[in-house]
């Protein structure tokens, strides 16, 4: 870890500290998934070992229910814990106890499953897999420990109880182009990193045939010699419910410069229900950034219009986002990019700069105006400057989304820019 070093903390039990200056993009670390699991709704889709998008996919023999892309995927998993688990899944998820957990409760008892399987057969002379369990910090609910597939006269029920109370404050969502395909353990970030809800890095998933899913934690911004290194627990937009959750799942209170900004201000005003009114919030909020421009760092270092704080109520944010993503693709694009640009401005205020969902939404817009110019009969001058728009949005997401850099799935959002580059480039 040449990056960053753990250091003291004044509240928690640690922090990571830049080692030395990081220039934004760069590579803070490079964390193994100790054991994963898919999202049902993916099984069939994407292997269940190294987790591609695969047409070909041969299901286990043995119980039909986990599906690989190679061999050598089958033997990965079947070593580090399927063939221990494979004779007992069907039963296992059949039965009454697993049917009755709810969805997410379902995903951590598959995922304690895989857990005590494979640390059931690892070395216990160097088993560095256990040790990177045991040093992380329990959550502050006492959740019931669901029933499990595999059971082991070596691990007692105390040590099962110990592990799954670090799950709910420790295990990450696996997202490809932030849309969540699965869940896994990677201890290493678990220990290292502190939460911000402006954080200075994200974490991204590499995933390669025959191999572990890898996260990869990479610098948003520069980072200067000694600064924290954090990451965002969840989504920085749930800005009513964030503090409820952090202390319900992850016991601690954010103060991060936006929840201090949120305290300040105090409880949001609803957003009016008016769509006159609620026409003139978005106009308002866009000349107030044309104004006095501001992103979720300099949010509070001036005093906002308390006219404006209800376009921080959650209500009012989903509802934006809904109508972008309702007219975005089938339009009306006039419509979508109206909302679009709202959404925009809210998603500037609310996240840090570089933050990845600003990239993926710049490119949608610039998507959108795409759709536009081909669907609509515009005159010579119009279609200039919509293509003129289309370019901004499209150059500002390039410049986002490659500081994240490729992960996920090989079709992502860096070869949909250079697609659309090109035909912009066309006569």
């Amino acid at each position: 870890m040449i990056n960053v070093r753990l250091e003291p903390h004044t509240s928690g039990r640690s922090q990571a500290v830049a080692a030395k200056r990081l220039a934004a993009g760069s590579l803070i670390v490079s964390c193994d998934a100790l054991t994963t699991v898919l999202l049902p709704q993916e099984k069939g889709q994407r292997c269940d070992a190294c987790h591609t998008k695969s047409p070909g996919l041969q299901k286990c023999s043995g119980c039909a229910a986990y599906f690989y892309c190679s061999t050598k995927c089958q033997n990965i998993q079947w070593q580090a814990h399927h063939k221990r688990i494979c004779k007992r899944f069907n039963k296992y998820t059949s039965s009454l106890g697993f049917q009755a957990l709810a969805p997410h409760e379902k995903l951590d008892a598959l995922l304690l499953s895989h857990l005590v399987a494979q640390l059931d057969g690892a070395d216990s002379a160097v088993n560095d897999p256990l040790n990177s369990i045991l040093s992380l910090l329990p959550g502050p609910s006492n959740l019931p420990t669901p029933q499990i597939a595999y059971s082991s006269p070596r691990i007692t029920v105390s040590e099962v109880k110990d592990w799954y109370a670090k799950f709910g404050n420790n295990n990450f969502v696996i997202h490809s182009h932030l849309t969540t395909f699965g869940h896994g353990i990677f201890p290493l970030a678990s220990r290292l990193f502190n939460h911000s809800c402006l954080p200075n890095a994200a974490a991204k998933y590499i995933l390669s045939p025959s191999s572990l899913p890898k996260m990869e934690v990479v610098a948003l911004r520069d980072i200067s010699p000694e600064e924290e290194i954090c990451l965002t627990y969840l989504d920085p937009a749930l800005l009513q419910t964030r503090q409820q959750i952090f202390q319900l799942t992850y016991g601690f209170e954010c103060r991060c410069t936006s929840c201090l900004f949120f305290e300040k201000v105090g409880p949001i005003p609803g957003p009016p229900t008016d769509p006159g009114q609620r026409d003139g919030l978005s106009v308002q909020l866009l000349q107030f950034m044309k104004d006095t421009p501001h992103d979720g760092m300099s949010l509070g270092s001036a005093t906002f219009p308390s006219n404006l704080l209800p376009i921080f109520h959650e209500s009012y944010i989903t509802d934006v986002a809904e109508i972008f993503r309702n007219a975005s693709h089938d339009g009306p694009y006039a419509v979508a990019l109206s909302s679009g640009k709202t959404l925009l401005a809210l998603y500037r205020l609310i996240y840090p700069p570089n933050y990845p969902q600003i990239g993926m939404h710049l490119l949608e817009l610039a998507k959108t105006s795409w759709n536009r110019i081909v669907s609509e009969n515009m005159d010579a001058s119009a279609e200039r400057v919509m293509k003129a728009e289309c370019r901004m949005y499209l150059n500002e997401a390039k410049g986002i989304l490659q500081i994240l850099g490729p992960e996920g799935n090989e079709d992502g959002p860096l070869v949909e820019i250079k697609v659309l580059e090109s035909v912009l480039e066309e006569p």
